[in-house]
């Protein structure tokens, strides 16, 4: 992994993209898969770059909302194109590769768009540090021929967010915002109505004053509320709120984590079950 200032990383990240010569971007508005389009769309130029948003019940509004008015801050091109994950039974499922079924429709979708268009390469936002982490989705990119232009870069994830914020992105130092199935514990059918619980959980949590990572995790008739450490005994003191509002979409029952956030945390608890 690189530790060179911040814009000499833009400058390695240029030069990454530029032999790429056209792309089209897996773009979800977070920070990662932003630095790229904006560092696709200054390498490569405007009517050489193309970011897909992949559409589906699993992708919050919100963040929807957000990467829309990102790409019309930075001026690069957007598409949305709807993804049918929700239609394919190993990805209900919700096994610890659930990831690998939805980015396989993901891609396939996108590389269709890609030769439509043109596009020489299809790419990721995935950085360096994600090569290590459990990542079923990378697998299925690879098998698409799906370039990862950060993690060839060296670039982890405190250098997107160093060069982020060089360049102006507003989501530098966003929390990170996986699909909402992400939250839905491994083993538990994944529905439509399990996700909005999920993301409507969050959006009160958020409403309420909650900022930082937040995670609603739905452990079927329980929501497991996870946040930053600091937040837990603020969560604690208004829990009448909290379990009020929760159960109101249709939880049973309402825990607040008291480890905090943990990043993985549900295979972390399906390694160790």
């Amino acid at each position: 992994m690189t530790t060179l200032p911040a814009m000499e990383m833009l400058d390695t990240l240029s030069d990454t993209i530029r032999p790429y010569e056209s792309v089209l971007i897996g773009y979800s508005g977070g920070v990662d898969s932003t630095l790229v389009a904006v560092a696709a769309r200054r390498a490569l130029g405007r009517e050489h770059v193309v970011a897909a948003i992949g559409r589906s019940a699993s992708y919050p509004q919100d963040q929807r909302a957000a990467a829309e008015s990102l790409a019309a801050r930075f001026d690069f091109p957007l598409v949305e194109i709807a993804t049918h994950e929700l239609e394919d039974p190993n990805y209900l499922a919700n096994p610890t590769n659930r990831c690998f079924y939805c980015k396989a429709e993901l891609w396939g979708r996108l590389g269709a768009l890609a030769a439509q268009r043109g596009l020489a390469v299809v790419c990721d936002g995935t950085n360096a540090d994600d090569l290590h982490e459990h990542r079923p989705g990378l697998g299925a990119g690879r098998r698409a021929g799906v370039r990862s232009p950060l993690a060839e870069a060296g670039l982890g994830k405190a250098d997107v967010r160093a060069a982020a914020r060089a360049l102006g992105i507003p989501n530098w130092d966003a929390p990170a915002a996986p699909c909402l199935s992400s939250r839905v514990q491994y083993g538990i059918e994944i529905t439509p109505r399990r996700l909005k619980q999920v993301e409507d959980g969050e959006a009160f949590l958020r409403a309420l004053g909650v900022s930082g990572n937040l995670r609603v995790r739905h452990r079927d008739t329980t929501a497991s509320v996870e946040v930053d450490p600091e937040w837990i005994a603020w969560l604690e003191a208004r829990r009448v709120a909290v379990t009020s509002g929760l159960t109101s979409l249709g939880f049973a029952a309402v825990n607040i984590d008291p480890r905090g956030y943990r990043r993985g945390s549900l295979i972390l608890d399906a390694r160790e079950a």
